[in-house]
Formats: structure tokens, sequence, C-alpha cells
């Protein structure tokens, strides 16, 4: 880590990766078990510790925990819904990077996360939100937006999946984060904003988020015994908390 996280935070280099490292375990155990989770466990503690690596390192992880969820799930993803959101988060890219020039982050934190937790209310009282390919561009675009700007974009699109199985809300939403965080790589890449030392960091980070993966079996078995719509509305309620105080440390 770089001199002046250590100067700032006080903690030593090993226990500054150690404790990053950590969170992205955790993050990648949250998410191998409910289809998300990464970013809203990770991306606080590692801004937190070392600003600099973001969001380079944790785009390389957030690639790799979910091809290894896929390489178990794959054959219940929808590939049809994930096409429309990708649509939506392909096509807002202009539109999403204009409302992130214009509009403060911390605006734009508290208007997506009001919006997550409308939905959640609305669904918690039986209210259902279409899945159409409306709303599946929609979520893609806010996805995007949020994304871009705290690593957290899973909610939106988790939100019209709730109702389904766990196999199926874990690889839809797996294969949705794995293209949108090949893509951000990519243009992080070719904009001349990914140098070696975030993709170090980030197959590091890799490697923890695998460890989670590995560990998440039975979460995976209890979660898939009723609870999953429970943990989706949850982790998603917990990452527009996280949202605000985001927004509001902004």
């Amino acid at each position: 880590m770089r001199d002046a996280t250590v100067r700032v935070t006080g903690v030593p280099d090993l226990l500054v990766a150690v404790a990053a490292g950590l969170a992205v375990a955790v993050g990648g155990l949250l998410q191998s078990g409910v289809g998300l989770g990464l970013g809203l466990v990770a991306a606080p503690v590692i801004t937190l510790l070392d600003p600099a690596v973001m969001p380079g390192s944790l785009l390389v992880a957030g690639a790799a925990l979910p091809a290894l969820i896929l390489s178990r799930e794959v054959r219940h993803a929808d590939w049809r819904g994930v096409s429309w959101a990708m649509a939506g988060r392909l096509g807002g890219t202009a539109v999403g990077v204009w409302v992130v020039a214009t509009v403060s982050e911390r605006v734009l934190g508290f208007v997506v996360a009001g919006v997550v937790l409308t939905a959640i209310i609305l669904t918690s009282v039986s209210t259902e939100i279409p899945r159409n390919r409306w709303t599946l561009m929609t979520a893609g675009l806010i996805s995007g937006g949020t994304a871009t700007s705290t690593s957290i974009g899973g909610p939106p699109l988790a939100l019209l999946y709730q109702r389904e199985q766990g196999p199926a809300v874990r690889a839809t939403l797996s294969l949705f984060f794995m293209i949108g965080s090949c893509i951000a790589l990519a243009a992080l890449a070719v904009s001349g904003h990914l140098p070696a030392r975030d993709v170090a960091t980030g197959l590091l980070f890799a490697a923890c988020a695998a460890v989670g993966f590995t560990c998440a079996s039975r979460l995976r078995q209890f979660l898939d015994h009723g609870w999953t719509r429970t943990a989706v509305l949850v982790v998603s309620a917990a990452s527009a908390l996280v949202l605000v105080t985001h927004s509001l440390l902004a």
C-alpha cells in the first residue's frame, strides 16, 4: 500500500492488506450465497484504507468472482434478461457519465438509495415490480451509474429477480456483473486509468474472494431453502444505507 495511506491511518502496510483482503473474502462469501454483496462489504473498506487502488482492483475481483459462481450455476442464468439489462447499461453510458459529471456524488447517492429503499418497501407489501425489457434496461442504467460512482451496482437488478430461486438469482447477477466489470476494466485500460499496481492488487483480491466462494457452500444451502428473497432484500437495503452514509461523508 502507498506510504500516504499508512501515514493517514497509522496502520502498518501488512495490517492494511490483511484488513482489505478479509473484507473482500467476506464480501465474496456473501455474494456467493446471495448473488450480490462484494461491493457492499469491500468497497467502503478498501476506499478507506487505500482509495488509490479503487475502482480498478475491485473491478478485477468483481469480474473473477462471478466467473467462479457461473462455473457452478451458469445453466440457471437468464441470458435474455441480462442482454436487456446490459443494453440499458451500454446505451446509457453517455447519460450515466453526464449524470456522474453533472450531479454531485452526494445527491446521486441519496437519489439511488431512495429508489432502492422505495422499491424494497413496495415489494415487501406484495407489490411486484414487473420484469420486462423496460424495467431491465432501467435497472441496467441505474446499476451502471451507481457502480461507476460507488462500486455498488447490484440492488437495482437484484430487486427484479428477488422472487426467483437462489441459483437463478446468483447466476443471472453474476453474468451481469462479469460482463459489466470486464467492460469497465477495458474502458479504464484504454483511457490509461488501470495501472499495473491496481491489476496486481485486484488479482490478490480475486484470490481472497475465491476463499469466500469456497466457504459459501452452507450459506447457499441455507438460503436456497426459502430465504433467498429475504437475503436479497436485506443486502439491497444495506447497500442503500451504505450509499446514504457514503453520500453524507462525501
